[in-house]
Order: C-alpha cells, then sequence, then structure tokens
C-alpha cells in the first residue's frame, strides 16, 4: 500500500481539490507547477502527468496548449479530474506497474512531471521502479520534472526519500540532473526541505 494510501484511505479527491479552489479564491497563485513545465518545453509538446490528482496542473497545462495524459492511483482524485474535464485523457494505474502500452498510450512524452509530493507518497521500496517506468514512457532528451518535500515541515508524512536516493534511481534509470530549484517559481535550490528537480532522458 502506498504511503498516500494508509494517509488519505483512498477518499480523499473532493477535499483535496477544494483546499486549491479556497487558495485559488484567496488570491494565491495555484499554477506555479504548470507554469514551470511551459517554460521547458514548447506549446503543443506532450506531457505525462504522473499522479496527476485531481487534474489541477494538466487542466492547465491543456488550457496553455500542451497534448496531456493523466494517470493516478486514487479514483476519488481521478473522480473529480474527470467532472473538472471530461474530455482530457485520464487513467487509473498504479505508477509502480505503469505500462503505457496496456492502456494505449504511445511512450514518447516530451515531459513527465509529478508534482505534489507523488515520490514520497509512493509505496516504500517502489521508487526505483516508478522512476524506471516514467523514464521509459520519456523520448530520448525528454525531460522528467519532480517536486516534493525532503523534511517533516513539507510534508504530510515523515520522509521517504532523500534528493540523493532520488538522484541515484534517476541514474539507473539513465536519467540526468539538468538543473534543481526551491519551489516552483524557479527559486535557486539552497538546500532546504523542498526542491523542484529536473532531470533528462
Amino acid at each position: 500500500m502506498s504511503r498516500w494510501e494508509e494517509l488519505t484511505g483512498g477518499a480523499s479527491g473532493q477535499d483535496y481539490a477544494a483546499r486549491f479552489t479556497a487558495l485559488a479564491r484567496g488570491g494565491k497563485g495555484v499554477h506555479g507547477e504548470a507554469r514551470f513545465c511551459a517554460a521547458l518545453v514548447p506549446a503543443g509538446a506532450r506531457v505525462l502527468d504522473a499522479g496527476c490528482g485531481t487534474g489541477r496542473v494538466m487542466i492547465r497545462l491543456v488550457e496553455l496548449g500542451y497534448d496531456c495524459v493523466g494517470v493516478d492511483l486514487d479514483a476519488s482524485m481521478l473522480a473529480v479530474a474527470q467532472q473538472q474535464a471530461p474530455e482530457l485523457p485520464w487513467f487509473q494505474a498504479d505508477l509502480a506497474a505503469f505500462d503505457p502500452g496496456l492502456l494505449g498510450i504511445a511512450t514518447d512524452f516530451d515531459l513527465v512531471v509529478a508534482a505534489g509530493n507523488v515520490f514520497p507518497l509512493l509505496a516504500p521500496g517502489t521508487e526505483a521502479t516508478v522512476v524506471g517506468r516514467l523514464a521509459a514512457a520519456l523520448r530520448p532528451g525528454g525531460l522528467m520534472v519532480a517536486g516534493f518535500g525532503l523534511d517533516e515541515a513539507h510534508l504530510p508524512v515523515p520522509p521517504g526519500i532523500t534528493l540523493q536516493e532520488y538522484d541515484d534511481v534517476c541514474a539507473a534509470a539513465g536519467l540526468t540532473l539538468v538543473d534543481r530549484f526551491a519551489t516552483w517559481d524557479a527559486d535557486p535550490y539552497d538546500g532546504g526541505g523542498y526542491a523542484v528537480s529536473v532531470h533528462r532522458r
């Protein structure tokens, strides 16, 4: 079982969506991840939103002109995504068993994005498998972007993976670190408790 399932019971989609709706109504920016991705690849690029949740990032990327596919394990989160954008391709799948071919998805993505603490919330011990499967979905030269917390102040669960461990599993999957930031606004990484990492296949 993933840490996310242990944390939420797989029934938190509506609550999660409501939190971001409230932030947006309060004037908070909620599209930093999409803006970050849009700075990396041109409009029209194929993007895989791995751990897409309620679809907040992917829906915004589609609005910006990207060709997107969303994958998530949590049916309650996907239900919100499908309700908000029923015309978009949403798939329920465990990232540790993600097989684009079985889902009828082409494996030539220009960018894979894993936002929302995807990696610390995986089932323990599956991180390398997930990175390998996501890397395999990228075209040569494609990018993988992951943002996640590294300490208890930035996570709803105890820290599950260090940056060094993440870089190691990326390297094992044939990915090379390109850049690292402290936020989705591309602030320089300062060794703090949150990191956004960009790797290239």
